[in-house]
């Protein structure tokens, strides 16, 4: 099972590790504000990936090529407006996020010199989530986890060149991060044509097929609202966790990075699960969808659990090499043990994020991630009234990634049998 995963999150954990290494909290929670600003950002157009992926993938199981092309064409069509659109719209947005974090003014300082430049990313890292989608969905791992690592290497050696050798700091990281993702949307092009692709051939009457842009858009727009929800929550954690000085956001940064390196595995057996589910769907094979789902769940479990293991034990290490500031690492090494169990707690989400995609179940992802994030409120509203500080803050994060899998385990026996209905033949 070949890993590959959306490449937003690494771009901010590499930024992350490299301003953490000059020792400067303020630096640090600054970048660390940003990248989840721009998680946030482009998370809130991750239907691109995803819907094209599950759409991809029922086309695929159901032998329609002609639908495959059309699906890259809409997805791409959309990235590269919604993102232009984010750059035109760049001042409003910036002055926006900086309100809602409640930064030191030495963090937002850093912060709009970073957001103004990596800005400039959008419509390459939107296309390349059609790109990705695409290649995800006709079960090309390989190739998916091929386009990240280029990105993520480009990204590696630019910020390195940038920020410890030009001294660019925030700006540098920025600029390295709008060239990886450049680089990336041409390589993922040459890849599209080398699997024979040809989405600018696909004729516009096509594109704006009224029947195939209705589903589209209905898959789209529940992905839509499912991921705002998710990454209202990861702001939502961020700006909390600012509020309690440069030291708690810097620390939570080294924290909330170790995370995602998990998740970044996690989501590669999820992302198999998009494809085979999704070709299980379009073939009408109910025994190949249920094989494909209980791998899902068997390798997300057993890896989440050891990927929590690895961070508990190996967290110490972890937290030393992403930054040199004694007081980030020390409140870090406090709040370890609850960082280290989200993953084995998100284990169950991923997968069924990936099975819920593929089988384009989307209005049940809606209203479950709109279940969670209200279950998520509560605790945070119960935690600080009980004034558990940024503790009760990792609590209530966790309670939101607990709520979500519970919810999509209960829900899907009910949608499976819907699905592979025979009056749905």
């Amino acid at each position: 099972m070949t890993i590959a995963n959306v490449t937003t999150p690494m771009l901010g954990f590499v930024g992350a590790t490299v301003i953490g290494r000059l020792g400067d909290a303020a630096l640090l929670g600054a970048i660390a504000l940003g990248a989840v600003i721009f998680d946030a950002l482009f998370w809130s157009f991750g239907t691109l990936r995803m819907a094209t992926a599950g759409l991809t993938a029922q086309a695929v199981g159901a032998r329609d090529a002609a639908e495959v092309d059309r699906t890259l064409a809409r997805a791409l069509a959309a990235g590269l407006v919604a993102g232009i659109v984010l750059v035109v719209l760049q001042g409003p947005i910036a002055a926006a996020a900086f309100r809602i974090t409640g930064a030191s003014p030495a963090v937002i300082a850093g912060l709009a010199t970073y957001v103004h430049i990596r800005i400039l990313s959008a419509p390459f890292a939107l296309a390349n989530y059609a790109v990705l989608g695409s290649v995800l969905g006709r079960g090309r791992t390989d190739l998916g986890l091929l386009l990240q690592v280029a990105i993520n290497v480009v990204n590696i050696g630019l910020t390195l060149a940038l920020v410890l050798g030009l001294d660019l700091s925030l700006a540098g990281a920025a600029l390295a991060t709008v060239i990886a993702e450049a680089a990336g949307l041409a390589l993922g092009l040459v890849i599209l044509v080398r699997l024979g692709s040809k989405p600018w051939r696909v004729p516009w009457s096509e594109i704006r097929d009224p029947v195939a842009l209705k589903r589209t858009l209905a898959v789209n727009g529940d992905v839509i609202v499912r991921t705002l929800a998710l990454v209202s929550g990861i702001v939502l954690f961020s700006a909390l966790g600012a509020r309690q000085g440069d030291a708690v956001l810097a620390a939570n940064a080294v924290l909330w990075n170790l995370f995602l390196i998990g998740g970044f595995f996690l989501d590669g057996f999820a992302t198999a699960a998009e494809a085979l589910c999704g070709q299980a769907v379009g073939g009408r094979d109910a025994g190949g969808f249920r094989k494909a789902s209980a791998l899902s769940l068997g390798w997300c479990l057993g890896f989440g659990l050891g990927v929590s293991l690895l961070a508990l034990f190996g967290g110490h290490a972890f937290i030393d090499f992403v930054t040199t500031s004694e007081p980030v690492r020390a409140v870090a090494r406090r709040y370890l043990p609850l960082a280290a169990a989200a993953p084995f707690v998100a284990a169950l989400p991923f997968a069924y994020d990936g099975i819920y995609i593929g089988a384009t179940w989307t209005r049940a992802m809606r209203n479950l991630m709109l279940a969670a994030l209200a279950a998520y409120c509560a605790t945070l509203v119960l935690v600080q009234g009980l004034q558990l500080g940024n503790a009760g803050l990792w609590l209530a994060f966790l309670s939101f990634l607990g709520a979500r899998g519970i919810g999509q385990a209960l829900a899907y026996p009910g949608l499976a049998r819907r699905t592979f209905s025979p009056d749905r033949a």
